[in-house]
């Protein structure tokens, strides 16, 4: 199928933009895909500007504990974590794609090492190398023990302040500009009053880089930060982007438990602690993962997630819990202080008693759909990181394979970026004028159609209807339910959009709480349509995994009337996107 590139011609309410920069490229994003396609770009001479919603620091990449997985160790090789990785995607990988992450991931994480960032290393003097679930091999890098994120944050946030890019800091990326060939010219976006620019503004430039990471708060209970709210899936299909693999939520095993009341981002227990040998035990001390699977409590996430979930209901429990009393003192203070201090912080102490844990959303496998080289269906568009979907993941992420594929397919969206603009010099290309649709003079009711905001408690009950509807355990009664709660808060906002040109005061709060609407229309009806249980996705109605019929994508785009158009590919590997080259494929 070919796509149509073509924007819905749908923007969310806002005031026009009052103020603007100009750019080659605007990187949405600043955690490892989008600051590493920023220096890349930087370096080659491209007038780059990196827009965050947060500080530099915020993102996902700075709460990653367990490390970033490639093929460094002794014995270890490319083709033995694409197998690995192949395995945990249960059926659904695109092969090239993960070659690609396989065989080009040992040289970029030695380029993130030039660019400053420090892994822990061993008495010999190389890398310490862990295991994590799925994986058959020591390859995973850590900093800090269990604060691998925080270091390769730390790391290109300085490498950017020293080449002194323009950045724009606490600022929502709202919606893509396009010229009047379609292609994309830029960004709109909100700066919550800080800095140099205040409220609604625009980047112009012909790449855009959405790297905005996950929508893990379409979720009640999350290991993802608050900024975390779909707002580049939700972007992308508003501007006529393709999405694929939405129904693929990573659940995170072992997520600290709270209480069943817990809302918001809750902390993360790394796999890293299993693959240094904890075990998960029920109440009475036994290892119910032993059995289930050749490697017990290192069988991929899903696999694991499903075992701790069966467990619970069988003995009608709320949580089970992670055994590590037998590391000691020494080892979870200079191997784990991270955890340790944040078990701490909420009564538990890991060193004399066992944590306490739950699944809870973590990762989006699916997203943004990409070619090779990180272009959206969408002329100019790119997406790379959580927001992606490259066909890296298939249905269920491989443990630390997150990073490597940020790292790694940034790379490549620069490496392009910067060959087409290139080609454009060549043949001195100009731009055509931006197709801005409101003049700062004219009303706030634009000409044309507008996405309704939902009012900011609206993102409560999203979070609710989807924790329970569609969280790990689904079933075709759950998610119609959703469905049906989750379209009525679609109709009402529409509707009083277009009965009277009403809609919740645009604002940070309502922006996100539609985007997170959008996003849970997407998932829903493609959990609703996927009638098997493959990898990360379990229904308990369709216990059985179905290749004849689901070894296949389903892929999403949103129509100009705001109903969903949703197709399944005809096999697993993704078709071309509109920009890429024959020879690609």
């Amino acid at each position: 199928m070919t796509s149509t590139g073509t924007s819905t011609g749908i923007r969310l309410h806002a005031p026009a933009p009052g103020w603007s920069l100009t750019a080659d490229v605007v990187v949405v994003g600043s955690g490892v895909a989008g600051l590493t396609a920023a220096l890349r770009c930087d370096a080659a001479g491209l007038r780059t500007v990196v827009v965050t919603k947060a500080r530099l620091d915020d993102g996902s990449t700075r709460w990653a504990q367990g490390g970033i997985a490639a093929a460094l160790g002794e014995g270890d090789t490319p083709e033995q974590h694409l197998d690995d990785t192949l395995v945990a995607g249960a059926g659904l990988c695109d092969e090239d794609a993960v070659r690609i992450l396989v065989t080009e991931g040992p040289d970029a994480v030695r380029r993130l090492i030039e660019t400053g960032a420090h892994f822990d290393e061993s008495e010999e003097g190389g890398l310490e190398l862990t295991r994590e679930g799925g994986h058959h091999r020591r390859r995973i890098a850590h900093a800090g023990g269990d604060a691998t994120g925080a270091e390769i944050s730390r790391a290109l946030v300085e490498a950017v302040r020293a080449r002194g890019l323009r950045t724009v800091e606490n600022a929502l990326v709202l919606d893509l500009l396009t010229d009047t060939e379609g292609r994309t010219a830029g960004v709109t976006l909100h700066v919550m009053g800080e800095g140099q620019h205040d409220g609604v503004g625009a980047v112009h430039a012909p790449a855009v880089v959405l790297a905005t990471g996950g929508m893990g708060q379409v979720f009640s209970a999350t290991t993802n930060p608050s900024v975390s709210t779909g707002d580049g899936v939700a972007l992308a299909l508003r501007a006529g982007a393709e999405v694929s693999d939405l129904e693929f939520v990573q659940f995170h095993p072992t997520v600290l438990f709270l209480g069943a009341d817990a809302e918001g981002q809750q902390p993360l227990v790394s796999e890293a602690v299993r693959g240094e040998g904890a075990h998960l035990v029920d109440a009475g001390g036994v290892r119910f993962m032993l059995g289930q699977h050749e490697l017990a409590e290192l069988a991929p996430r899903d696999i694991v997630a499903k075992g701790i979930m069966r467990r619970m209901q069988e003995q009608d429990a709320e949580h089970m819990y992670l055994d590590a009393r037998h590391f000691g003192a020494h080892m979870w203070e200079h191997r784990f202080p991270t955890i340790l201090a944040a078990c701490r912080a909420h009564g538990i102490d890991p060193v004399h008693e066992p944590i306490p844990v739950a699944p809870a959303a973590h990762y989006a496998s699916g997203g943004v759909r990409t070619d090779s080289r990180g272009r959206t269906t969408v002329p100019g568009l790119y997406a790379c990181g959580e927001v992606a979907c490259t066909g890296v993941h298939g249905a269920n992420r491989l443990a630390s394979n997150s990073l490597l594929e940020g790292l790694v397919y940034a790379e490549r969206i620069a490496a392009d970026i910067v060959g087409g603009h290139e080609e454009n010099s060549l043949h001195a290309r100009v731009p055509a004028p931006v197709a801005h649709q409101e003049k700062p003079e004219r009303p706030e009711r634009p000409e044309r159609p507008a996405h309704p905001l939902l009012a900011p408690e609206a993102r409560f009950a999203i979070q609710r209807i989807m924790t329970d509807g569609a969280g790990v355990l689904r079933s075709a009664a759950s998610l119609e339910t959703a469905a049906e709660r989750i379209q009525q808060l679609h109709t009402d906002a529409r509707d009083a959009l277009d009965e009277n040109g009403k809609t919740a005061e645009p604002g940070v709060d309502t922006w996100e709480a539609t985007n997170l609407l959008c996003v849970a229309r997407v998932l829903v009806s493609a959990a609703r349509l996927r009638e098997e249980t493959r990898g990360c996705h379990w229904r308990e109605d369709k216990g059985e995994r179905d290749d004849t019929n689901w070894r296949r994508h389903i892929v999403v785009r949103l129509n100009p009337d705001r109903t969903l158009a949703v197709h399944t590919t005809d096999t697993p590997d993704f078709p071309p996107t509109q920009q890429s080259r024959p020879q690609e494929q």
